[in-house]
């Protein structure tokens, strides 16, 4: 396993994040075109993947849809599409990060570093965690609904631990972007309501009418046994 795919059709770039990243101790694996790294993805895993774009063939937003049918693998998006519509776009597609070209190294390297500590060093019981029809397997990361895996995100599924953890109280915003994205993160507080309705569109059956995540308005979030 590679500790990092990076996906970059700008070949210089592509040399220069890799060359940093190498010295702060990553393994790097490089590709120009999303059709290249998925064909990584089938005979090899990666701990995480950073992510372009604007490739050529599929592009970023079409290759993290394709990832995330098949894994959980943490996605960091860094593109020159620095508008709120792409941003969201690639948050509702399952990235765990979205930053902005041109790449400040020191940020991107720390956002990795972020996104590896809570995927992979954190020490995880061996426990199973069961509310009504869903369950958390908190040693494999994984989500299950009525028997049958859920795919989520490294960061909906800390969020929607978090929230099971705590049944019939009421989270509050702040509290939770803190707990899950860290009070010095550089995400926007935005990315806390996309992912809860990732996770609703997910685990409720109706998402419109959700019945496991309560919004309490202009305080937070409340989960309901069902």
């Amino acid at each position: 396993m590679t500790d990092i795919l990076l996906v970059e059709d700008h070949v210089e770039l592509a040399e220069l994040i890799a060359a940093f990243l190498k010295r702060a101790g990553y393994q790097v694996v490089k590709k120009t075109s999303g059709e290249e790294a998925l064909d990584f993805l089938e005979k090899d895993r990666t701990k995480l993947i950073l992510l372009d774009i604007m490739l050529p063939g599929i592009d970023g937003f079409a290759f993290c849809a394709a990832v995330r049918k098949k894994s959980n693998v943490p996605v960091l998006i860094m593109s020159a599409r620095a508008d709120k519509e792409d941003k969201m776009n690639g948050f509702a597609l399952g990235a765990d990060d979205y930053m902005e070209k041109s790449v400040d190294m020191d940020i991107l390297l720390a956002k990795i570093n972020a996104l590896m500590r809570r995927n992979y060093d954190l020490k995880r019981e061996n426990v199973l965690l069961v509310s009504g029809s869903l369950s958390i397997d908190k040693e494999a990361k994984r989500v299950y609904l009525h028997e049958k895996e859920v795919v989520v995100t490294g960061k909906e599924y800390e969020l929607l631990l978090v929230l099971v953890e705590n049944p019939g109280r009421t989270l509050n915003k702040e509290y939770l972007f803190d707990r899950i994205w860290g009070a010095d993160s550089f995400s926007e507080s935005q990315t806390l309501t996309v992912h809860i309705k990732m996770l609703r569109d997910k685990i409720e059956d109706n998402p419109a009418k959700p019945e496991r995540i309560k919004t309490v308005w202009g305080v937070g979030y409340r989960y309901e046994e069902n």
